[in-house]
């Protein structure tokens, strides 16, 4: 193997600067206890850490950057660490989709205004993987990423939990009573038992093995418990590897290709994953002026098969699907689906990165012949509901719910929802369209995962398990159920979700992707004439710029002066 060539680094334009500040910058590093050899052409290699105590899924990252310190020092690069935002999915509120783009602008201005040659970016909760690789793209200096892994299995009297899609299910039969309030109090101590993010295809799981679908993560990287000791060497490996990506000059803008957005677009499908995926890739490639469009997603989905039996969609957790062979035993399964010439940050394509991956459990990893289900995980849906579309997890619906004509319930707001869904005179049956508005990017604000609607107490009494639910909100990927998100555009701009009335007929045909509001296109129009937005949820800061700048669920939800104006 021929030794990489060496070039200028780019840490040598703050440290080789001639004059007072080049030694003013040498002298302040020194300070820290380094001696004079870390400026003699070493790369300068920054470790972004989303570490917080505020944010459980992470709290377990300032050990991986210790194991990724051990790997760059050993490759001959300086290691120097550096926190940005960390974006707690359950501590953050009104949403932590709020704080995504700012999440990226900071890791985006870390990594360009520092003395920086290469970055490793450390993820985990779900907008913190999306976060970092807007930001690392628009940066474009040599990056790799490192997931935190999920967390282990939740166990509860025999039963194996994945927070999230478990927590719902069980807090549905608190809610009707089938559990005490001392079994919920069991449940609590016991569903979320490490750090590490959820243990099932939520968006986590989803992003980081979609990062790893991009060639932005060392193979298997992406599903390795957070707690396994194989997760440590994975990132230290990953810090030997950036040094020699600085000296290749191996750039995210050299990874990240449309081919590549195929490629996880494809993964996404296969694996059941998160809604949310659409939302982020959308964002991420946008970065690098990358055009995806809903079609392209349902196109895709079309042709892929579910392979990833993991909850919601299946019925194992991370933890099977890792000891199943991971991410690299489900790509190198749709390989005849992917392109495999794409360049990844081993240098090598993916056909090569996969070429040895085997799966050890074909009942977690279904093989192409016996899919779980036909279809991708995501169906993309149209109609005069949603002319620039909808979401909806097909794999995780109701089967009986994908053709549905029913009467619209109505929501105007998610507080009114918080108030009504227990009552007993609800007026809604098991035929009942539940809708939702303003959860959408301006009208949350911050496009929160409230689209998960809870079944009406009355239903849940009576067994009803599912309804049809639809909103301009996002929802869990730990979420299931016959829910519609993402409609856009959203009702707080005016969309014509803006225009459902309770008692209003609404047809579902997901075969068809076809979401309609059965009242005269004459009688919708009328009803938006009269529509007044409701007033800004923010009149100064971060949110007032969010609700100013903030793109539509099908642009990504970034904010338009971050997109790549090139093509």
């Amino acid at each position: 193997m021929s030794l990489p060539v060496k070039r200028e680094l780019r840490s040598s334009q703050w440290f080789r600067e001639p004059g007072y500040y080049g030694f003013a910058r040498r002298a302040w590093l020194r300070s820290e206890g380094f001696a004079a050899d870390v400026f003699e052409g070493k790369p300068i290699i920054g470790i972004c850490n989303s570490w917080s105590e505020l944010n459980n899924c992470n709290a377990h990252l300032r050990q991986v950057a210790e194991a990724v310190k051990r790997g760059i020092w050993s490759a001959g690069g300086v290691a120097l660490e550096f926190p940005t935002i960390s974006l707690g999915e359950m501590f953050l509120k009104p949403t932590s989709m709020l704080y995504r783009n700012l999440m990226a602008m900071d890791v985006e201005e870390c990594i360009r205004a520092y003395p920086l040659d290469g970055v490793v970016l450390l993820c985990g909760c779900d907008k913190t993987t999306p976060a970092q690789l807007m930001g690392a793209a628009s940066a474009d200096v040599p990056a790799i990423l490192v997931p935190g892994g999920p967390m282990l299995a939740g166990q509860w009297r025999g039963r194996r939990l994945g927070s999230g899609t478990d927590g719902r299910k069980l807090y549905d039969d608190y809610r009707a009573g089938r559990i005490t309030e001392a079994e919920w109090c069991e449940i609590e101590g016991c569903i979320a038992r490490s750090a590490g993010h959820c243990t099932v295809m939520g968006t986590a799981s989803t992003m980081t093995s979609l990062a790893e679908a991009l060639g932005m993560t060392l193979p298997g990287c992406a599903n390795i418990p957070a707690a396994d000791s194989r997760r440590l060497a994975a990132a230290e490996a990953s810090g030997r590897r950036i040094v020699e990506m600085v000296w290749e000059d191996l750039r995210p803008s050299h990874i990240l290709t449309r081919e590549a957005f195929g490629n996880a677009i494809t993964v996404n499908m296969a694996l059941g994953g998160s809604t949310n995926a659409v939302i982020h890739l959308v964002a991420i490639a946008g970065r690098l002026g990358i055009e995806l469009s809903l079609a392209e997603f349902d196109r895709i989905s079309r042709r892929t098969p579910l392979l990833a039996n993991v909850k919601p969609s299946g019925e194992y957790l991370m933890e099977d699907f890792f000891y199943a062979g991971g991410l690299p035993a489900l790509m190198k399964e749709i390989l005849p689906l992917l392109d495999g010439d794409c360049l990844t940050v081993t240098g090598r394509s993916v056909r090569e990165n996969v070429s040895q991956a085997a799966c050890s459990n074909p009942d977690v990893i279904r093989p192409l012949s016996q899919p779980l289900h036909a279809e991708g995980g995501t169906a993309i849906l149209y109609g005069n509901l949603a002319p620039d579309g909808a979401v909806l997890k097909q794999t995780a619906a109701s089967p009986h719910l994908l053709r549905h004509r029913g009467r619209a319930y109505v929501f105007e707001t998610y507080p009114q929802m918080q108030a009504e869904i227990d009552r007993e005179d609800l007026a809604v049956d098991e035929t009942t369209v539940l809708v939702m508005k303003n959860c959408g990017p301006k009208g949350g604000p911050g496009m929160p995962e409230w689209g998960h609607i809870p079944i009406p107490k009355k239903l849940l009494a009576r067994g009803v398990r599912d309804l049809v639910r639809i909103s301009d909100a996002r929802m869990s990927g730990t979420s299931f159920g016959t829910v519609v998100v993402h409609v856009a555009p959203e009702s707080a701009v005016g969309g014509p979700l803006a225009a459902v009335r309770t008692g209003d007929e609404i047809v579902l045909d997901v075969p068809a992707r076809r979401l309609e509001l059965c009242v005269p296109d004459e009688e919708i129009r009328r009803r938006l004439a009269a529509f007044t937005p409701p007033p800004p949820a923010y009149d100064r800061g971060y949110g007032r710029l969010f609700l100013e700048h903030v793109m539509q669920a099908n642009l990504g939800c970034d904010f338009d002066f971050l997109r790549a104006r090139r093509s």
